[in-house]
């Protein structure tokens, strides 16, 4: 492996790299809801002081809240910086939770959790990933359609959500 390289894996249900997994959906969801804030945007369940109950419980228990899903992270120098969850939707696969912490950006993690999405819909024989992502994260928007995702009719409830999806060939 050369250095500095990122490694994207599965998470397997006994590792030990579930605290990993926890800490970056804290701060995931910590930054989302900040964001939210920002743009107006109140969810159900959000009291302004934490995170609302249904993301509390995947910080606090991730291995069970994600037990029906893959859960990749990937790391570089040994360290986890980034990770996403893998869920079938249909006959495609959905991209939830994809977040680099912010020393892993700008060095290929975000890609290199694409690239292995991608290659996991394959193997699982879908037709297709599909993610959304906030209207005001124009960075991540700018990513997935540099990696082939297009802008399709929402499958969202929630307002500024924007839905994507690559078909696979």
């Amino acid at each position: 492996m050369q250095p500095n390289a990122v490694v994207v894996r599965a998470v397997d249900r006994l590792d030990a790299d579930w605290a990993a997994v926890s800490g970056l959906l804290r701060d995931y969801h910590l930054q989302t809801e900040r964001e939210k804030a920002r743009h107006g945007v109140a969810e159900p369940g959000g009291s302004g002081a934490g995170l609302p109950a249904r993301y509390q419980a995947e910080v606090d228990g991730p291995a069970s809240v994600f037990e029906e899903a893959d859960v990749v992270v990937a790391e570089k120098d040994g360290r986890a910086v980034g990770m996403m969850v893998l869920q079938r939707s249909g006959r495609d696969i959905e991209v939830k939770r994809l977040w680099v912490a912010p020393a892993g950006r700008r060095q290929g993690v975000a890609a290199a959790l694409l690239a292995y999405a991608r290659e996991h819909a394959e193997r699982a024989g879908a037709d297709g990933l599909r993610l959304s992502v906030w209207d005001w994260r124009a960075d991540a928007l700018g990513l997935y359609r540099s990696q082939g995702f297009a802008i399709e009719p929402s499958w969202e409830a929630r307002e500024r959500l924007v839905c994507l999806r690559r078909p696979l060939p």
